[in-house]
């Protein structure tokens, strides 16, 4: 059994994640998201889909660009 690096379960049907040289092992999809998913610059979600990037950050959504300062962008209707 291997120990979940997020919450230190032991779980026997625990899995690694190997992603550009930073690997870890989770005991459920929630605790890779956790570790591996990036923040929102403005509200600091978890941004699990594809988010709104500019050159200098990632949001989850363009509102939070736009309250951010990053105009342009606009979500799917």
């Amino acid at each position: 059994m291997a120990r979940c690096d997020v919450c230190g379960n032991e779980y026997d049907k625990s899995f690694t994640i190997n992603q550009q040289g930073n690997t870890g092992t989770f005991d459920s999809f929630e605790c890779a998201i956790h570790a591996f998913a990036p923040t929102c610059a403005h509200c600091g979600c978890r941004i699990i889909g594809h988010g709104s990037e500019t050159t200098d950050a990632i949001y989850c959504c363009a509102h939070c660009a736009e309250q951010a300062g990053d105009s342009g962008m606009v979500d799917r209707q």
